[in-house]
């Protein structure tokens, strides 16, 4: 583990299945603005789901740097999207982020957001972006210095886990966890 690979209590360097279920409880600001995580999806080169199964490119060249950087991408060309590079550098694995629970910031997110319902402010990936104002200004910058803020779960959280969802390949992996009966998930776990 290098040592820049742990943040808030949790080794960016591990299994991104690890990672993605420790991650839930933690608190993500971005200049100040998000909430506790409450949803999250690993990703891993070595399966088809990944954008980084084909090897490094242009786009996802920070999901091979060193873990607990950022990677950012748009999704069919219309939402920004949130991960984090895990494992070690070279290998290809992130973390998507897809829902917080809003805590701090809640009139900056209702206002990128246009709408009141602090449940829809961040459940789902794009929602998510939007109302943190990630962009690809925000791609390969460490998670441990601003604008990027992690900070420990204040208390132990109960993880549900099951299949990601929005993918069309390794739909069988059980890597998407939540938070066990939130209401700011991005969908209900089965």
């Amino acid at each position: 583990m290098n040592q820049f690979a742990c943040i808030a209590g949790i080794d960016f360097s591990a299994d991104a299945a690890e990672v993605a279920r420790r991650l839930i409880g933690v608190t993500l600001l971005v200049d100040g603005v998000g909430g506790r995580i409450v949803e999250a999806e690993a990703y891993d080169s070595s399966e088809p789901a990944a954008h980084s199964y084909g090897g490094r490119t242009e786009r996802n060249f920070s999901m091979f740097g060193p873990p607990g950087r950022s990677y950012v991408y748009r999704s069919h060309g219309l939402h920004w999207c949130l991960n984090f590079a895990v494992r070690e550098p070279d290998h290809g694995a992130g973390v998507l982020i897809r829902a917080l629970e809003p805590t701090h910031g809640l009139e900056q997110m209702r206002a990128r957001r246009g709408l009141q319902d602090e449940r829809l402010l961040c459940a789902g990936p794009g929602r998510l972006a939007q109302a943190l104002g990630v962009t690809r200004a925000h791609n390969n910058l460490a998670l441990d210095a601003a604008p990027f803020t992690l900070l420990p779960a204040t208390e132990a959280v109960a993880v549900v886990a099951g299949p990601r969802i929005g993918i069309s390949k390794a739909v069988e992996l059980p890597w998407r966890f939540g938070l066990a009966g939130s209401p700011f998930l991005s969908r209900p776990f089965r």
